[in-house]
């Protein structure tokens, strides 16, 4: 099996890439978010180093029980051979009710069957107040590459 488009990218296919992976973690099934990556993808997230899709879904499944709600939006900031430059935020709550806003940037390598084989992550989580959200589930079609604000 492959996962269109390939590498090398150009700005449709990194595009297209970008809003597939934003879409994918906006439902929050770590199964199916693991299939993006290749069987022995490596990954930084933050401090957290993982190896492998059975770790990426233990992971996932740890993060999605810790931050409820949770709802992204993802950008394309550059793309160049096989690689891919995205910034991000995505809002949620734990369970005491207190929202966040994390923000962040992730490097992404593929492979030539177009599954990720490298993310790494560097996030910056900020506490909100509920009435300071922006984001309210995914991301509505008619919205797909545009950009958000970061404030």
């Amino acid at each position: 099996m492959s996962r269109p488009p390939f590498p090398p990218f150009d700005a449709a296919g990194a595009a297209k890439k970008v809003q597939a992976a934003e879409d994918a973690w906006n439902t929050r099934d770590p199964e199916k978010v693991s299939l993006a990556y290749t069987p022995d993808s490596v990954w930084r997230n933050r401090d957290t180093h993982l190896v492998g899709r059975e770790e990426i879904v233990k992971f996932l499944t740890q993060k999605w029980e810790r931050e409820l709600d949770y709802a992204l939006r993802k950008e394309m900031w550059s793309y160049s051979g096989n690689r891919i430059a995205v910034r991000f935020q995505y809002e949620s709550h734990d369970a005491n009710g207190q929202w966040y806003r994390s923000y962040g940037n992730e490097l992404w390598e593929f492979d030539d069957e177009g599954y990720m084989r490298r993310r790494e992550a560097s996030i910056n989580d900020r506490p909100i107040d509920e009435s300071e959200r922006r984001i309210f589930g995914p991301r509505p079609e008619s919205e797909h590459g545009q950009t958000f604000d970061i404030y």
